[in-house]
């Protein structure tokens, strides 16, 4: 999730943090296999498994000590990175990407794919736990401006250990420069090109394959649901949402209603007003409705374009807002079921 869904849930109620907890440590029990090394011109269809991480062919080794900047305003030096340590699931899914999964010692909760599944959960509902963190001996940890508690933050850099934290990714353009930030933060630089280029060319080769330009653009509703914690919201223009949606050729139903902000209330007037053609969700999230006839229940989706289509667009948790390496594969995945009948 983006770190607006993460602030969310930080202030919400203490029964929505619990769902939220159980929910994602749901979705990271699975079992883990060994990464394949795979061709990286390969097109953006060559993962066959959404849930398991492409790494470069070749692993790289790092190059370091290496003093990088911190997104709160700090100069970090890095000089060992045999124990990382990734505080979140879009930046796990990069160092893994980047062919160094196997220094990875820790994860945490919205950290789903197979690989690492076996690794220690250093988090309860995305609150990070120094002594979990220190007890595993990391000698770096990545970050970002929605990890916290701050206290956490600050413990593990009082005790020596190397903390860089990274702006979030909200957009598509926000890829290539997380890319590069994690890249030089181990040492890598060179692989960081180079899945830098992979990621790029296979948004790229998915959006080529889209309808032509002047075709009208169907507009698409992001709903976040937590049916257990009655959590019901529609995005706005800051939901991450939005650039997925204009690059699979869609239009951004929250945006184009006017909405402010990241969400606002699920309400029938709000839903009717943006009047979207499709709707996107989590899978996690469609579930806790009871799939789509339950979430033809909720306020004012039936009576949509989308609800009487019951076209539902479900993408993985994990993979959805993670804006990364596997962002070809969501976009390709949002734009086959957007346009479907284009075909």
């Amino acid at each position: 999730m983006t770190r607006t869904l993460r602030d969310r849930t930080r202030t919400a109620p203490a029964v929505l943090l619990a769902v939220l907890g159980l929910l994602l440590g749901a979705s990271a029990c699975t079992t883990g296999r060994a990464a394949t090394a795979t061709d990286p011109k390969a097109p953006a269809a060559a993962t066959a498994d959404p849930d398991r991480i492409e790494a470069l062919p070749d692993t790289p080794a790092p190059r370091l000590p290496v003093t990088v900047p911190s997104a709160d305003g700090r100069q970090v030096t890095v000089t060992s990175a045999e124990r990382i340590i990734p505080l979140n699931g879009s930046l796990a899914e990069l160092v893994f990407s980047l062919g160094l999964g196997d220094r990875a010692v820790a994860r945490d909760v919205s950290t789903t794919f197979e690989q690492a599944a076996k690794l220690p959960v250093i988090t309860q509902a995305h609150e990070v736990s120094a002594e979990g963190v220190l007890s595993l001996r990391p000698t770096v940890v990545l970050a970002d401006r929605s990890t916290g508690p701050a206290e956490a933050v600050e413990q593990i850099r009082a005790a020596g250990v190397p903390l860089i934290v990274l702006d979030d990714a909200k957009q598509l353009s926000d890829i290539g420069p997380r890319i590069d930030a994690v890249a030089a933060a181990l040492g890598v630089p060179g692989a960081g090109a180079q899945l830098k280029e992979r990621t790029q060319r296979r948004i790229a080769e998915v959006r080529a394959q889209l309808p032509a330009a002047g075709a009208a653009r169907p507009k698409v509703a992001f709903l976040y649901l937590r049916g257990s914690a009655s959590v019901f919201l529609l995005g706005g223009p800051d939901s991450g949402a939005p650039s997925l949606i204009e690059a699979a050729g869609g239009e951004d139903a929250g945006t184009a209603a006017r909405l402010t902000g990241d969400f606002t209330p699920l309400t029938s007037e709000a839903l009717v007003k943006a009047a979207p053609d499709a709707i996107l969700v989590m899978s996690k999230g469609l579930q806790s409705v009871g799939g789509v006839d339950g979430m033809l229940k909720l306020p004012g989706v039936a009576q949509t374009p989308a609800g009487l289509d019951r076209r539902i667009i479900s993408i993985d948790d994990g993979r959805l807002l993670s804006y990364g390496p596997r962002t070809p594969q969501v976009l390709r995945e949002i734009a086959d079921q957007l346009h479907r009948d284009a075909k």
